[in-house]
């Protein structure tokens, strides 16, 4: 696995929305933005099941996460990889960690019952820097 420089990886632990680039079915880029985090090397994301990067990630697990340094938005990071894991069932657990993270509070304020969430795990296969 290729791995995040650790000159860049507060980019991804740092409380920074980052922009979740997915395939769509006709080949165009789809790009969301995103709470992310990473865990032992890889970018880990959270969504509703049933969304398009939800679509998008499970057709074609391939993702690309640009990350841009908010205080200096000349350093940044892309970070291009596929996608090795998705979790099963409902997983509040990692979007209840991010909303922590990035808005504070007990876990994440907007759930709605009617959605499902889903976790992606994706495997850095080129990282660029900025």
């Amino acid at each position: 696995m290729v791995q995040i420089p650790e000159s860049h990886i507060d980019l991804l632990t740092r409380p920074i929305v980052v922009t979740l680039v997915t395939v769509m079915p006709d080949g165009q880029p789809q790009a969301t933005p995103v709470w992310a985090d990473t865990i032992d090397g890889y970018v880990r994301v959270n969504t509703a099941a049933g969304r398009q990067k939800d679509k998008n990630l499970r057709e074609r697990p391939m993702a690309t996460v640009l990350a841009i340094d908010p205080e200096n938005p000349m350093r940044w990071m892309e970070v291009r990889g596929k996608v090795v894991w998705e979790s099963e069932g409902d997983d509040r657990a990692v979007i209840d960690k991010l909303a922590r993270d990035y808005v504070g509070g007990d876990g994440y304020p907007w759930h709605n019952d009617a959605d499902r969430r889903v976790t992606f795990h994706i495997e850095p296969t080129r990282v660029v820097t900025g």
